[in-house]
């Protein structure tokens, strides 16, 4: 087995997974420490070293709240250490391979974890790539700041490094794509066909680095999970990218709360004074440094580029659990719910309310409920197929029946134990339908990873329920549903007119 290879800076040698076939680096340094100078600095290279690096355990997560306190549903699911130890020297990734010697050329996974880009890391136990490296695959998880370190913007940054201005973060995510560019091969894998992945943010992030121009020719595929988000009621700043300016002045507030004037001045503070700081400023203030036009990285709105053709060639699975971000228009009344939707729809009111699901109502104040990730998806797929019609699009939607005493129904994130085939780490009483879709998901997204096409065969032999691609012309979708992987075709009309809407208005 690969137990011990080189980087470009040195010698690793990593341990055997669970699967003995499996070998197991992590820890990998692939940017100096983002500290001091460093950090609100795009990466710099890594130091080289001496010997051979023991890679055994999870590097420290990045600066961010505490993870594990408190019994909300994500500090039950994954969130369970809160001694996990955390750092500012951070950058470091983990690769899982099954090859046996360096020359295999087996496709590549790079993964983005998600949190709203405030939390997250690789070490999360849904995450283990070795399920996914079973098949063939050898899969990387990298690690990036968060929060206020990894995306405050602030005049004294854009001034001194216009060349990288801000999104540090991302660029920490680029960093480690084009690592393993340049290192992979001597993990047994092939530059030449890497896929990337993430859920929520870390979807974003994929939306973000295929729509990045810096990166054309780097990226075969694309796995975007719960991260195309547009709400067809209202506009979300938070999914609609500030210009540099405005992050900038936001910035410049946040820096003066912490007692200084200057990011001079600030690259000296602790960085766990920042996090307690920044912790008070999003909770005060109500807002959070997350993804910027600076001009750079990021050229325009990510979900516009992705209409218009300005993105990296390359298939994309696409799609979204069915409980998560419900879009609805939030109303005392169904007088005042038409009030609404005549100011947001204008000439398209009357359609709008002429459907029935438009005065359907739950809960209290919720009309209209819809799933704005679903409609954005399908949106951008059925243009993209129709103007651009290069590649492939798949749409894909999570519904199986979600165990527990918390009756959680499809909630945000918890495809991830399906798609990584990880169900046995969760305490959730799984049984034999959730890994027999567990294992239908893992063989989707592995056959895309090597191919572009998610169809092929099952652990049986047979072949999987067909998934074809979602065009302009045929709107089909997969279901992952308590009886398993159900392929169908067609909207309502009532989502085909709030797709169109987004498109219209995005």
């Amino acid at each position: 087995m690969l137990r011990v290879t080189k980087t470009e800076n040195g010698m690793v040698r990593g341990l055997p997974a669970a699967d003995p076939r499996i070998t197991s680096f992590k820890g990998i340094p692939f940017a100096a420490p983002p500290v001091g100078e460093n950090r609100w600095r795009a990466p710099q290279p890594a130091a080289d070293w001496e010997g051979t690096r023991d890679c055994f355990e999870f590097a420290p997560i990045s600066v961010q709240d505490q993870p594990a306190v408190g019994d909300d549903i994500y500090c039950r699911e994954w969130h369970v250490d809160p001694d996990i130890p955390m750092n500012e020297d951070c950058l470091y990734l983990n690769i899982w391979t099954p090859a046996k010697k360096t020359d295999e050329k087996l496709p590549v996974f790079i993964w983005y974890f998600g949190g709203g880009f405030q939390w997250g890391y690789t070490a999360e136990m849904e995450f283990d790539g070795e399920r996914i490296a079973r098949r063939g695959i050898v899969v990387v998880s990298v690690n990036y700041r968060l929060g206020a370190l990894g995306f405050l913007a602030h005049p004294d940054i854009t001034k001194a490094q216009p060349e990288n201005p801000a999104n540090f973060g991302h660029l920490d995510q680029q960093y480690g794509l084009k690592w393993v560019h340049r290192n992979i091969a001597n993990f047994g894998g092939d530059p030449d066909n890497i896929t990337i992945s993430g859920q929520s943010a870390g979807g974003g992030s994929t939306l973000a680095q295929i729509t990045c121009d810096q990166n054309k020719g780097l990226i075969k595929n694309a796995v975007i999970m719960s991260g195309i988000i547009r709400n067809p009621y209202m506009d979300m700043p938070f999914f609609k990218p500030l210009t540099l300016d405005e992050a900038g002045k936001i910035g410049d507030e946040f820096i003066r709360t912490l007692g200084v004037t200057t990011i001079e001045e600030a690259r000296k503070l602790d960085a766990f004074f920042i996090r307690d700081k920044y912790a008070e400023f999003r909770s005060k203030k109500g807002f959070m440094f997350a993804t910027c036009l600076d001009g750079v990285f990021c050229t325009g709105d990510t979900y516009k580029r992705l209409l218009n053709g300005e993105h990296n060639d390359v298939n994309i699975i696409a799609g979204n659990t069915v409980d998560e971000f419900p879009s609805a228009i939030f109303a005392d009344s169904e007088e005042a719910m038409e009030e609404q939707a005549k100011k947001r729809f204008g000439d398209d009111a009357q359609k709008f309310l002429s459907f029935k699901e438009a005065h359907e109502k739950k809960g209290d104040k919720m009309y209209a409920s819809v799933s704005g990730i679903e409609c954005s998806v399908k949106e951008a797929f059925k243009h993209m197929s129709k103007e651009q019609g290069s590649r492939n699009y798949y749409y894909y939607r999570f519904n199986p029946d979600i165990p527990g005493w918390d009756n959680p129904g499809s909630f945000h994130s918890v495809d991830l134990w399906f798609w990584f085939e990880t169900l046995a780490k969760c305490w959730r009483p799984f049984v034999g339908r959730h890994y027999d879709l567990a294992r239908q998901m893992c063989n989707y997204i592995c056959n895309f990873i090597k191919t572009g096409d998610p169809n092929g065969k099952d652990a049986d032999g047979s072949d999987l329920p067909l998934w074809k691609p979602y065009t302009d012309k045929d709107h089909a979708e997969m279901n992952f549903f308590k009886d398993g992987s159900i392929p169908s075709t067609g909207n309502t009309e009532f989502v085909d007119f709030l797709s169109d809407f987004i498109g219209k208005t995005c």
